[in-house]
């Protein structure tokens, strides 16, 4: 990883969230190894469950060769331990390996938007890759009411590998920006 200014970026995204900021870009950093980081995005998504906050950063960096995929997030420490401990994880994905890269841009009053334009209030950034399905079922029917007989399941197979939802209420418009940019980036390194 080349130590310009695509790095201090990271580190200071990385930092933004307040989120064990050397754990987090260690990860990165390891996945990386000596290839050129093109570009990032760090998406912060903290839960809220009861009386507590679980945090969840996701980072996905961009090499000439790869999509790295980063989660770490917190979790209960294993007794005897006390607080929590947090689980931090990537996956190496080759690029010639995406199937889909899907960039959904959600605009407020459309009638009003213009090319560059500000209006953009979600970026939704999908990508497929084959690693992860999920199979959604259904009783069939058929379209007599009368019919009583049994016609078995229906269902589709939904590749389910990586969604990432950034809002400008949640996130800010910069973030979602940047999420349009990144995706824009992996849409043309994954068509190579």
């Amino acid at each position: 990883m080349r130590l310009g200014s695509t790095r201090r970026d990271l580190r200071a995204d990385i930092e933004a969230c307040g989120y064990f900021p050397d754990l987090v870009e260690d990860a990165i950093v390891l996945a990386v190894g000596e290839e050129e980081l093109i570009d990032f995005v760090v998406h912060h998504e903290p839960t809220f469950a009861h009386d507590e906050i679980h945090r969840h950063v996701t980072v996905l960096a961009l090499t000439p060769t790869r999509l790295i995929v980063g989660h770490t997030d917190d979790q209960p420490a294993e007794p005897p331990a006390t607080g929590i401990a947090a689980a931090s994880s990537t996956e190496s994905v080759a690029l010639s390996k995406i199937g889909a890269v899907v960039l959904t841009r959600v605009v407020s009053r459309p009638e009003d938007y213009r090319a560059g334009g500000t209006d953009v209030s979600e970026t939704w950034l999908t990508v497929g890759w084959g690693a992860v399905r999920r199979l959604d079922m259904e009783q069939a029917s058929c379209s007599d009411p009368e019919c009583e007989a049994d016609h078995g399941y229906t269902g589709s197979l939904v590749g389910d590998d990586l969604t990432v939802r950034m809002s400008a209420a949640a996130d800010g418009p910069d973030r979602v920006d940047r999420l349009a940019r990144f995706s824009s980036a992996l849409q043309r390194a994954a068509a190579v």
